[in-house]
């Protein structure tokens, strides 16, 4: 029986680097040895990356998503994540690094949409259980060089990216305050570094808590 995964998490605002860093880092951790499955949320699995449409580009008709009807289509998208991807993939002995989870709900839905915290807590505890992340890497970027980079993109922004400033700075503060309340789980890394750079400090936390220097 293979021995169960890792399960790792990157989190942060728009514009930060998370999928750059999960390249990154599928790319060492193979060099090691290492399986490796890397998703996305929402998204991951068919389904889910239905719902994630539904979110990012809610049909003309919606207008927009209320935050705890959002909030319920991110669960649903997890849900089916979970259940095809995360959990078999873990599983199977595969590390996951998952670019955005639980946390991403906990701070754009809770922190910077006002649905109450206590509503998503008994959501997550009946969607997720106990497949939790064994380690968050939350990448912190200033509002204004996180919005540079998102002025470069190509792509038009998405429901959530053209939200208000004062919203994503909700978003900003709320991933710091969760990495202080789980310091057990979660690593703060400094996202105004090179992308190399910034792998360098990624693999460097996950050596310290994972042992994935082996």
């Amino acid at each position: 029986m293979a021995k169960r995964g890792r399960f790792i998490t990157l989190e942060g605002g728009e514009g930060v680097g998370k999928s750059t860093l999960a390249t990154a880092l599928e790319a060492r951790l193979v060099g090691r040895g290492i399986k490796v499955t890397r998703t996305r949320e929402p998204g991951g699995t068919p389904g889910a990356e239905a719902i994630r449409r539904l979110i990012l580009s809610p049909p003309v008709e919606v207008a927009g998503w209320e935050p705890i009807a959002e909030t319920l289509l991110f669960y649903a998208a997890r849900t089916d994540h979970l259940d095809k991807l995360i959990r078999p993939a873990l599983a199977a002995g595969s590390w996951v690094i998952c670019d955005r989870f639980s946390d991403s709900t906990r701070a754009y839905q809770a922190a910077a949409g006002h649905v109450p915290s206590e509503h998503i807590e008994t959501i997550d505890r009946i969607c997720v259980g106990d497949t939790t992340p064994d380690l968050t890497l939350v990448l912190d970027l200033p509002l204004d060089a996180a919005r540079e980079r998102m002025t470069a993109r190509a792509n038009d922004k998405d429901a959530i990216e053209s939200r208000v400033l004062s919203y994503h700075e909700a978003v900003h503060k709320a991933f710091l305050d969760i990495a202080r309340a789980n310091p057990q789980r979660c690593v703060v890394l400094d996202a105004s570094a090179a992308p190399a750079a910034l792998a360098d400090s990624a693999i460097a936390a996950i050596n310290e808590r994972l042992g994935g220097d082996r």
